[in-house]
């Protein structure tokens, strides 16, 4: 099963780069992986790293994390909201503050889902009104 996947990425890989209409050799110079490296990987007779993965990504200019989901790194998860898409483009949050925030969103959508009505569970009463002390 796994030789199944190394192969697969390496088709993936192929792919992207056929889509993107650059060479083998100009995506291994923009990665910064050596020419016969990245052959070995579209041809699936080896298994990329991660931090290779990366760099592949990265002189495709897609995601390493479609990568990561490809190559059985990383399993594949719903699309993002535009909620979670802007927490984490957001340049000016460390990778904690956005898993934190992301933490209590996904988490508000659960109670509210559980509540049987999504956007409007957990709206203020009139007797709230957003008057509630903090503290």
């Amino acid at each position: 099963m796994a030789s199944s996947k190394v192969g697969s990425i390496g088709e993936y890989i192929r792919e992207q780069r056929t889509r993107a209409k650059i060479s083998l050799r100009q995506l291994a110079d923009v990665s910064g992986i050596s020419n016969p490296y990245l052959s070995q990987i579209e041809r699936g007779l080896r298994k990329p790293s991660a931090e290779i993965l990366q760099q592949i990504a990265k002189g495709l200019r897609i995601s390493a994390e479609a990568l990561y989901v490809q190559a059985g790194i990383l399993e594949e998860r719903e699309a993002d909201t535009d909620v979670q898409a802007a927490v984490r483009a957001d340049l000016l949050l460390t990778e904690r503050q956005k898993q934190v925030l992301l933490d209590i969103y996904e988490s508000f959508r659960k109670e509210n889902e559980a509540a049987g009505a999504p956007g409007e569970a957990g709206r203020d009463t009139p007797e709230q009104d957003g008057k509630e002390e903090v503290g």
